[in-house]
């Protein structure tokens, strides 16, 4: 493994339902920058991500994060593993009965952090880096789709990962709260020194956050370079997926 890489996945297949949906994935994942992965809606990028912290097992292929291979770990093997990666999922995924204080904190409470004074602090500061402060006594029912968005960022990055897994981060959001989060996903780069691996199929996300992109194609990767190798590029299927032409209704 290069040690220029926090992630490399070789070979990784997968079949949910019958259906073949990695065929054979290859990609590395440069320590300290930002990979777009791109594709079609449905297409396997979540299915990829999942992969990533061990909630879904591969049917082949491998997974090394800081060079261990990770995907024959059992559950408890696992768990080092996940505090290296915080994900922040579509939906945002808080706990609809818990404040925002209590589903930010609730990472290190399952850890077994025991001190309040440790957590109260540690909550703080997440919140203030997603610029969330003063938000901790509100549930999730009382805030904005982008206020729980960043919200359940801050619960990622509360155990300080290496690595941010962001699913499709923009999703259902207006373009001025789409700018807020992509601009969160840059300055949580620099700020933090995070690898962070975005799934998206947003055009402007990508252009504004992405050091490197791959384009996920039927199962495989089709491109994988700079963003303005991928601007560049003339190949037919990254200039209809940029430029957002469609041939099924001809």
């Amino acid at each position: 493994m290069s040690v220029d890489n926090l992630i490399e996945v070789r070979n990784l297949r997968q079949t949910l339902s019958g259906q073949e949906i990695l065929r054979g994935v290859n990609l590395d994942i440069p320590r300290g920058e930002t990979v777009v992965l791109l594709g079609q809606s449905g297409g396997g990028k979540s299915v990829f991500l999942r992969h990533l912290i061990g909630l879904i097992r591969p049917l082949s292929g491998s997974i090394k994060i800081d060079g261990e291979e990770i995907s024959r770990l059992s559950e408890r093997e696992l768990e080092p593993v996940r505090r290296k990666i915080g994900m922040l999922f579509q939906d945002g995924a808080l706990f609809d009965s818990m404040t925002v204080f209590d589903n930010v904190a609730f990472p290190l409470r399952e850890r077994g952090e025991r001190s309040e004074k440790v957590i109260r602090e540690k909550v703080a500061h997440s919140l203030e880096l997603v610029s969330l402060q003063g938000q901790e006594k509100k549930m999730p029912v009382n805030l904005s789709g982008g206020m729980r968005k960043r919200a359940a960022l801050a619960r990622a990055i509360i155990s300080e990962p290496s690595c941010i897994l962001y699913d499709e981060p923009t999703a259902g959001l207006d373009p001025i709260v789409s700018d807020t989060i992509n601009r969160l996903i840059r300055r949580l780069q620099t700020q933090l020194k995070v690898t962070s691996i975005v799934v998206t199929h947003d055009m402007i996300s990508t252009n504004y956050v992405a050091d490197h992109v791959a384009l996920l194609r039927e199962g495989r990767i089709h491109f994988t370079g700079t963003l303005s190798a991928l601007h560049s590029s003339t190949d037919p299927v990254i200039r209809d997926f940029i430029e957002g032409r469609s041939h099924e209704i001809d």
